[in-house]
C-alpha cells in the first residue's frame, strides 16, 4: 500500500497537483519537493526544515502556539518551508500534516472508499458513548451543521446522516468534493471525511445527556437512570 501510495502521489504531482489542505507542494530538481503554507508562497523569510518528521512538530500548534487537536482545522501555522529529498519523505510529511488523507483520497479514486452514515457510527458505540444511540434526527442534523463546517474542519463530509437520509443542515460545499477533483490534471488533493470523527461523537453523547437531564428535571417526570450512560 505504501509503495502504491507513494507512486500515486508522484503521479498526481506530475499531472499538476500542487496542494492539499493549507499546504502548497512544489516539485524541485533531482526529485525533491518543497512544502510551505499556501499563504506563504511569496515569502522569503521562512524558517527552513529538511526532515519529514519536522512536519509532525509543525502540525501541533497554530500561529498563537495554541495546540491543534484537529489536524484538518484551517489553523496550520505559517512561517516555515520544508524541503524533502524524495517522494517517500513527501508521503511521510503529508501524513504527519494530514493523517491518512492521501490514502483515503487514493481509495476514493479507486472506488474502494466506504462512507459510513452517522447513524451506523452511533449504533456501534458502547460504554459511556452508548447513550449517543438515542440522538434524535433533528439534534444530529443541527450538530453536523455546526461542527462540520469548512471554517472548522477542511474535510468534505461525504457520509449521510442515515442510509437514504442526507445531511440537511450542512452547506453543499462542505459535503461535496471541489469542482474538478479527481479529473485529469486536478490541482488539489481534497481532504475527505468518510465517517464521523471522535470530536462529533462525544458531542452527540453530550446532546442526548443534556436533553435527558432536562426532561428528568421537569415536574411530574420520573428520574432517569443514567448509571450506565
Amino acid at each position: 500500500m505504501n509503495r502504491n501510495l507513494t507512486q500515486s502521489i508522484e503521479s498526481w504531482i506530475a499531472q499538476g497537483c500542487r496542494s492539499i489542505g493549507q499546504i502548497q507542494i512544489t516539485p524541485l530538481p533531482e526529485g525533491r519537493y518543497e512544502l510551505r503554507h499556501t499563504e506563504d508562497i511569496a515569502r522569503n523569510d521562512l524558517t527552513t526544515y529538511s526532515e519529514a518528521s519536522d512536519a509532525r512538530a509543525l502540525s501541533f500548534f497554530d500561529d498563537s502556539d495554541v495546540y491543534r487537536p484537529l489536524k484538518t482545522a484551517p489553523t496550520l501555522r505559517h512561517g516555515w518551508s520544508l524541503t524533502l529529498p524524495d517522494s517517500t519523505a513527501l508521503r511521510h510529511a503529508l501524513d504527519y500534516f494530514y493523517p491518512a488523507m492521501t490514502a483515503i483520497w487514493l481509495s476514493h479514486l479507486k472506488g474502494e472508499l466506504r462512507l459510513v452514515p452517522l447513524r451506523e457510527t452511533l449504533e456501534r458505540q458502547t460504554g459511556m458513548y452508548a447513550v449517543a444511540k438515542r440522538l434524535q434526527d433533528d439534534e444530529g442534523q443541527k450538530l453536523v451543521g455546526w461542527h462540520c463546517v469548512l471554517e472548522k474542519c477542511m474535510k468534505r463530509t461525504l457520509w449521510d446522516f442515515a442510509p437514504g437520509q442526507p445531511l440537511s443542515q450542512l452547506a453543499a460545499e462542505a459535503r461535496t468534493l471541489p469542482s474538478g477533483a479527481g479529473a485529469p490534471g486536478f490541482q488539489e488533493i481534497p481532504l475527505i471525511c468518510q465517517e464521523a470523527c471522535n470530536h462529533l461523537v462525544p458531542a452527540c453523547r453530550e446532546t442526548v445527556k443534556k436533553r435527558e437531564r432536562l426532561a428528568s428535571a421537569e415536574p411530574g417526570q420520573p428520574p432517569q437512570n443514567t448509571a450506565t450512560t
